[in-house]
């Protein structure tokens, strides 16, 4: 069975890092690309990132261009997100997703919630 596991939401200040974790299982992690992907209250989901399965590849929104890096560990099954900068308008639920080419995202986590306020 896959699953995607996100952690590592919580509040913060604007201007501040956090660094999100999807640890990944039930399927070859290192096969397939992944993408990170953000709903905002009342607003409908948000491509955020995309990294492809080896790692050295990497695709952002124009929103994050500069401010969030994603990663992955093949050897730990976990994708990451590193947002730095951050702005109330990055709060939103955090989503990670299997993203095979061609075929759209097809598993997702449940998210683990940002919030960026004073």
């Amino acid at each position: 069975e896959v699953q995607l596991v996100e952690s590592g939401g919580g509040m913060v200040q604007p201007g501040g890092s956090l660094r999100l974790s999807c640890a990944a299982s039930g399927f070859i992690f290192s096969n397939y690309d992944m993408a990170w992907v953000r709903q905002a209250p009342g607003k409908g989901p948000d491509w955020v990132s995309h990294i492809n399965a080896g790692g050295d590849t990497t695709y952002y929104a124009d929103s994050v261009k500069g401010r969030f890096t994603i990663s992955r560990d093949n050897d730990k099954n976990t994708v990451f997100l590193q947002m730095n900068s951050l702005q109330p308008e990055d709060t939103a639920l955090y989503y990670c997703a299997r993203d095979p080419p061609n075929d759209g995202m097809d598993y997702w986590g449940k998210g683990t919630l940002v919030t960026v306020s004073s």
